[in-house]
C-alpha cells in the first residue's frame, strides 16, 4: 500500500511546481515510509509516489513507465490486486512485457492494452493515476467498493490529486475553507460524507467504482460498475455453498504478501471466520497465525450488558485464539492515551469523525504494526449480509430515512442561530437519503422486502460502510500498516444484493446464511454468538476526560468551535442527562463530547475558514 499525488494542467509548465509537489509528498510518508520516487519531467503532468512495500520489495519502485506502440504511459498506484496471476497470463498473452512481480506493473499494462475496460477484471482495492505521454491524457480510478481514497480539487493550474486531503492542502492552490454545504456535512452527516463530497470547499473524492479523465477539454468522470438486479435462481443449500467458496476465495486470495501478514480477532463472527480460514491455510505451510485483539482497562468492571453489546468480547477471544492455535497479541488501551490520541486521529482522517472510536484503532493499528506489515480485518460483513438491527427489525427497516441519523434536530441545535438559519437540515439529510434509494437496481414485481432489502443494502454500502472503510485506511496508514477487508470483495457483494432475505436471516438469526456457510470453522459458542460491536471503552474515566477537554475549549472565547457551534448546547450536553445517539450505537454522549473536541481541533489545524 502506499500514497499518491500529483497535479496536471495545460496553462503553464507543472515542473514548476515541483516543491510543491515534494510538499505533497512528504505529507504522505505514513502511508509509505518504505521508499519514494517523482515523475517529474512532463510540462504537463508531475507525480509522486510514498511506498509501504508489500509485493517484491526489491523491484516494486514508483512512478512506472512503459512504452507501447509509440505511446508512453507512466502510473502512480496505491492498493493490491488479488487476482494478480490471472490477469497477468491474459496480459502476456496479449503482448505485454514484465520486469517485475508487482501488480503496479499489472494495471499499467492492462490499461496500456485495455484502457477503461481492464477496470472490470481487477479484484482488489486500489486508487491509480495514469499519464498518457503523447496523448496528454490523465486517467484516475478508485476500486469497487471504495476501500482505497483519491481526492483531487480543481485549481487554476489544473487538476491536483491525492491519496490524502492533508497532502492535497499543501497545495496552496486548494484553500483552507469549508461553505454552507461543507459545514452541513460536518453537523448533519459525520463521520459520514456525501458520496464524492471532501468537506473543504474545493476538495472532492473519486465515489467508489469510478473513473476520471482529466485533458485539454476538462474532467469528465464515469461509474463502471453497479450492483445488478438479478434472479436468484440457487436454492439455499447452493446458496450457502457459494457463499462459503466466496469467503473462502477472498480470504485466500488477500492472503498473499512478501512481508508478515496476521488478522485482526474481536472475538466475533467475521473476525473470526476470516482468523479461522487464515489459520487453517498457514497450518498448510507448517506457519502459525499472528491474531490481534483490542480491550480496555477496567472494562471488565465498567461493562455494561445492552442491546447493542449483550456480552463483553475479551471470553470469546481466548476462546477463538485457543481454538486456532494462533499466537496471540491483545492491546489494551487506557484513558489517558486514549484521549490523547483524538487529535491524531482527527488529523489521519483530515476532519473530525468518531472519538474514541478512531482514537482507540489508531492506537491499536500503531500496536500491530510492531508485528506485522499487513493485517485482515472483518468489516463489510453486516452491511453484505445484513447483520445489523436496522435490517432485521421491520419498522426500522421500512421507516424512512438513514436508520444510524436520526438525530437531524438535535445535530442542527447545536449550531448558531446565524448558520442555522442557512440550513435546512430536514431536507439536506433527507435529499442525500433518497438520492442513494433512488439508484438501488430492482427486479419487477419483487416483493417489498427483497426490494427494501437492496435499498438498504445500497445505503450502507454508499454511507455506513465508506465511513468505516475511511476509519480503517487512514488509521492504518497513519500506522504504515496495510488492512485488507475481504468481506469488500466486490464478488460477494454482487452475489449478496441478489440473496432474498429469507435466505439471509435463516433460522431468523442475524446473518444466519453466513453462520450457515462457515460452519465447520468456528466453535460453536462463536458461530451462534450474538453480533457484538466494535469495542467502547466504558470506563467513567473517559467521559471525564473528554469532559474536560471540552470545558477547556469552551472557556477559550477564541476557540474556532465557537463560531460555529453555541457554548450553551455544548454546556447542555456536558452537564445534562440527555444523550442521543449522534451516530447510531457507535456515538453515544462520550463520543459526542469527543467529536466536538476533534471538531475544535480540526478548525485550528487547518485554520479553516468559512466561506458564506
Amino acid at each position: 500500500m502506499c500514497g499518491i499525488c500529483g497535479m496536471a494542467g495545460f496553462a503553464g509548465d507543472m515542473r514548476e511546481k515541483r516543491n510543491v509537489l515534494i510538499r505533497m509528498q512528504n505529507a504522505l510518508e505514513k502511508r509509505g515510509p518504505d521508499d519514494s520516487g517523482i515523475f517529474d519531467h512532463e510540462k504537463n503532468c508531475i507525480m509522486a509516489h510514498r511506498r509501504l512495500a508489500v509485493i517484491d520489495p526489491e523491484k516494486g519502485k514508483q512512478p512506472v513507465t512503459r512504452t507501447y506502440m509509440g505511446e508512453k504511459y507512466t502510473i502512480v498506484y496505491n492498493g493490491e490486486l488479488y487476482n494478480t496471476k490471472e490477469l497477468r497470463s491474459e496480459l502476456l498473452a496479449l503482448g505485454a512485457v514484465f520486469e517485475t512481480d508487482c501488480d503496479t506493473e499489472v494495471v499499467l499494462w492492462g490499461y496500456i492494452l485495455m484502457k477503461e475496460e481492464f477496470l472490470l477484471k481487477c479484484n482488489g482495492i486500489f486508487a491509480f493515476g495514469i499519464w498518457e505521454h503523447m496523448g496528454k491524457r490523465l486517467f484516475l480510478a478508485r476500486d469497487r467498493m471504495g476501500v482505497k481514497p483519491l481526492f483531487y480539487a480543481e485549481t487554476e493550474s489544473g487538476l491536483v490529486f491525492s491519496s490524502d486531503v492533508n497532502s492535497l492542502l499543501e497545495n496552496e492552490e486548494v484553500p483552507h475553507e469549508t461553505d454552507i454545504k461543507g459545514l452541513s456535512e460536518i453537523i448533519l452527516l459525520a463521520p459520514g460524507r456525501t458520496p464524492g463530497y471532501g468537506i473543504f470547499r474545493t476538495v472532492r473524492e473519486l465515489k467508489r467504482a469510478e473513473y476520471a479523465v482529466y485533458d485539454r477539454n476538462g474532467l469528465r468522470k464515469t461509474i463502471y460498475w453497479k450492483l445488478k438486479a438479478k434472479p436468484h435462481t440457487d436454492n439455499y443449500v447452493q446458496t450457502a455453498e457459494c457463499v462459503r467458496f466466496l469467503v473462502e476465495d477472498a480470504v485466500k486470495r488477500q492472503l498473499v504478501s512478501d512481508v508478515p501478514l496476521g488478522t485482526f480477532l474481536s472475538g466475533g463472527l467475521d473476525s473470526s471466520i476470516i482468523s479461522s480460514v487464515a489459520a487453517s491455510e498457514y497450518k498448510k505451510q507448517g506457519k502459525v497465525l499472528d491474531t490481534f485483539s483490542l480491550d480496555y482497562k477496567s472494562n471488565d468492571i465498567y461493562f455494561k450488558e445492552s442491546r447493542f453489546q449483550p456480552t463483553s468480547d475479551t471470553e470469546y477471544i481466548d476462546v477463538m485464539a485457543e481454538y486456532l492455535g494462533s499466537s496471540s497479541h491483545k492491546t489494551i488501551l487506557d484513558t489517558p492515551k486514549l484521549a490523547a490520541a483524538l487529535v491524531p486521529a482527527m488529523e489521519a482522517r483530515g476532519m473530525a469523525a468518531m472519538g474514541d472510536i478512531d482514537s482507540s484503532m489508531l492506537l491499536f493499528c500503531n500496536d500491530i504494526r510492531r508485528t506485522v506489515t499487513v493485517a485482515l480485518s472483518g468489516e463489510c460483513s453486516d452491511e453484505i449480509f445484513g447483520g445489523y438491527p436496522w435490517y432485521r427489525d421491520e419498522t426500522i427497516r421500512m421507516s424512512e430515512g438513514f436508520p444510524w441519523a436520526q438525530s437531524t434536530s438535535y445535530r442542527q441545535s447545536f449550531l448558531r442561530d446565524e448558520l442555522s438559519e442557512l440550513i435546512n437540515g430536514r431536507e439536506y439529510v433527507d435529499s442525500a437519503y433518497r438520492a442513494t434509494i433512488e439508484q438501488a437496481d430492482k427486479l419487477e414485481g419483487e416483493s417489498v422486502t427483497d426490494s427494501r432489502t437492496r435499498e438498504m443494502m445500497l445505503l450502507n454500502i454508499d454511507w455506513f460502510m465508506q465511513n468505516l472503510l475511511d476509519r480503517k485506511d487512514r488509521m492504518s496508514m497513519y500506522s504504515s500498516l496495510e488492512v485488507r477487508v475481504p468481506f469488500c470483495d466486490y464478488r460477494i457483494a454482487e452475489y449478496l444484493y441478489n440473496v432474498p432475505w429469507e435466505y439471509k436471516d435463516y433460522r431468523n438469526y442475524e446473518k444466519g446464511l453466513l453462520r450457515e456457510a462457515m460452519k465447520g470453522y468456528l466453535p460453536d459458542k462463536i458461530l451462534w454468538r450474538k453480533k457484538s460491536p466494535y469495542p467502547k471503552t466504558h470506563n467513567p474515566a473517559y467521559f471525564l476526560a473528554v469532559s474536560k477537554m471540552l470545558r477547556k475549549i469552551t472557556d477559550d472565547p477564541s476557540s474556532p468551535l465557537l463560531h460555529i457551534v453555541k457554548k450553551s448546547r455544548l454546556m447542555e450536553l456536558l452537564e445534562g442527562s440527555e444523550s442521543v445517539q449522534w451516530y447510531g450505537q457507535l456515538m453515544t454522549k462520550p463520543q459526542t463530547i469527543a467529536f466536538f473536541v476533534q471538531l475544535d481541533a480540526w478548525l485550528r489545524r487547518y485554520n479553516v475558514k468559512l466561506k458564506i
